[in-house]
């Protein structure tokens, strides 16, 4: 992966240093690159809002707010003494650059003051850390459980906090308890920051899910109507929580591999690429280039099924049935290509670390030519069926929109910001795994609605088509897979050699490589926006914190300002075109 770039190591932290003083920071050297420091809570408001609005070229993206708990921590040379750290990660799409702020936190009453009022985007964030640490932010709006029931004990991400079932105590629901977890199900509005009446009317609350075909999994949203006008929309999410980043810390770093499929279920193995790739990083391996050219071929492919499932429940989540089961039928094509060379379909976890788990096999490409010829006449007659269609054209255009601003504010990132006008692609603005190489375009919007969204991954599809297309005449020859004593699996013909090329197979699949201490932070351009991997080693077989950053999570936190004015079967059709997985969100 590229470094974050250029000129901004140069500039922001001298920048950073005449705007607070020097001795204000501590500067970290971390294995990503990103400029790292260490800032005192006292300035932490002041210095958001200078990064976010104060300087040239902003930082106004917050990519990223999560916590560490570092109490049993063994590396931390150079660090300041920190029971619990917050960690704030900004971007400058302008700049292309990046900057980490990390506070640190005793261990007893963990606080700071919240961001909310200077970046909208930190609600959930610092909800979540809150959920998940028990880190409290002064002055959030509404500082309570997100992802977790509100009668949880405990915080699941603290390292006291126990992994496993087997290290709690077996379930039981007695009637009292059953009771309580009933009473605390209980809607009140005020809670939800919502008013029961204005002067003149008084309101009609309506819950939307959280089982409900339109809110694409176990999702709610809160609903405050007048009449049939939506006053407000509040997203509730929790649902599908099965503690993906907790179990980050429980498994090796090459057993963690099929958990990562898992995130967005419907980017399949694109999902393994940032974090196999944190994972070289930290490691220092150096991937060869046949293994690169596969990951893009794979990952393009992937992108291409999310994308038709998308265009298939857009349409007919506007009212259109017909487009859905021809679609399904083109993503059964795609992952019988996925099949033929990695042996599974949506989940076939085909990366690892170093490369690819296997060579591709003899006549690969004979599927791969057809579809190729094949596909681009399909995405014309969806284009007729679809994107021309009158009524889908109504039900669509000029709503959900939103601009360039307020998506950065929010930070969207993916098909959503390029809907807005603005040409920013992960691929082009920082290549990784060889997408240097590769030639394609960037489309993008002009109104930032719901058809726009749609339109864009429409297009994308047609782009990644060009990128499997070079991928099939330029595939280089030799390894599939790194040569590098930590590459996980080592590969297969040297595993029966001897009894000790057997133990040291045995013993990377079972305990997996032994990490260098360090953190890195790896991100791609997903199907949904932009996901990244934050990976901490502590110097072990498993990772001592994973973070996943995934785009859905801040998406639907975007919901309340699409909604507002408009109608309930608008919100249908934006709910449809933010391409969400609640995997994606509720990890």
């Amino acid at each position: 992966m590229a470094a974050p770039t250029t000129e901004h190591a140069e500039t922001i932290v001298p920048a950073l240093c005449r705007r607070f003083g020097g001795e204000t920071f501590v500067q970290q050297t971390t294995a990503d690159g990103i400029p790292t420091l260490w800032l005192p809570a006292r300035i932490l408001v002041e210095t958001i809002r200078y990064l976010r609005s104060e300087i040239d070229r902003p930082y106004a993206l917050l990519f990223d707010l999560t916590a560490v708990d570092e109490r049993v921590r063994k590396h931390r040379d150079g660090m300041p003494a920190s029971a619990y750290t917050v960690v704030y990660h900004l971007v400058s799409l302008e700049r292309n650059a990046d900057v980490r702020l990390k506070i640190a936190l005793p261990e007893t009453d963990p606080a700071l003051p919240s961001i909310v009022a200077v970046c909208p985007a930190a609600n959930w964030y610092e909800r979540e850390v809150w959920d998940m640490f028990g880190i409290r932010f002064d002055g959030h709006p509404n500082l309570r459980r997100l992802i977790m029931p509100p009668t949880w004990q405990g915080h699941p991400l603290r390292k006291d906090h126990p992994a496993r079932a087997t290290e709690m105590e077996p379930f039981s629901l007695p009637d009292d308890v059953q009771q309580q977890e009933q009473e605390a199900l209980r809607f009140v509005p005020e809670e939800w920051g919502m008013q029961r009446q204005s002067e003149d009317t008084d309101f009609l609350f309506l819950n939307l899910g959280p089982n409900h075909p339109s809110v694409h999994g176990v999702f709610r949203v809160a609903l405050q109507l007048d009449g049939e006008e939506i006053v407000d929309a509040v997203p509730d999410i929790g649902y599908h929580h099965r503690g993906a980043e907790k179990m980050g810390e429980r498994q090796s770093w090459h057993s963690y591999i099929p958990y990562t499929d898992r995130i967005d279920y419907l980017g399949g193995s694109m999902n393994n690429l940032p974090y196999v790739m944190a994972v070289e990083k930290l490691a220092g391996i150096e991937v060869p280039e046949r293994a690169r050219v596969i990951r893009v071929m794979i990952s393009e492919f992937y992108r291409i099924a999310s994308h038709l499932l998308f265009y298939g429940t857009f349409a007919q989540d506007v009212g259109q049935m017909s487009p859905i089961f021809y679609m399904f039928i083109d993503r059964e094509r795609v992952f019988e290509i996925i099949e033929s060379f990695t042996g599974a379909r949506m989940h076939s976890s085909f990366f690892r670390i170093g490369g690819v788990a296997m060579d591709l096999p003899e006549g690969w490409d004979r599927l791969i030519r057809e579809f190729i010829a094949y596909f681009p006449r399909r995405l014309a007659e969806y284009d007729k069926a679809v994107m021309a269609n009158k009524l889908i054209q109504r039900r669509t255009r000029g709503i959900g929109a939103y601009t360039t601003t307020e998506a950065i504010d929010w930070s969207v990132t993916g098909a959503g910001l390029r809907a807005t006008g603005l040409p920013w692609d992960y691929r082009k603005a920082r290549p990784y795994s060889g997408y240097e190489n590769f030639e394609f375009d960037v489309p993008t919007g002009t109104n930032g609605d719901c058809y726009d969204r749609c339109a864009v991954r429409v297009e994308e599809m047609r782009q990644s088509l060009r990128i499997i297309e070079q991928c099939v005449e330029h595939m280089p020859s030799g390894p599939y897979k790194a040569e590098h004593p930590l590459t996980t699996p080592p590969p297969k013909e040297r595993t029966m050699h001897d009894i000790e090329t057997l133990i040291q197979h045995f013993l990377s699949v079972s305990w997996g490589p032994v990490i260098p201490p360090g953190e890195v932070c790896v991100t791609i351009e997903a199907t949904k926006g932009l996901n990244g991997y934050y990976l901490t080693s502590d110097g072990g077989t498993m990772s001592y914190r994973t973070r996943i950053r995934t785009p859905s999570f801040p998406h639907l936190q975007m919901i309340p300002l699409m909604s507002r004015g408009m109608m309930v079967a608008d919100l249908i059709a934006i709910l449809a075109s933010i391409d969400f997985v609640m995997a994606d969100v509720d990890r």
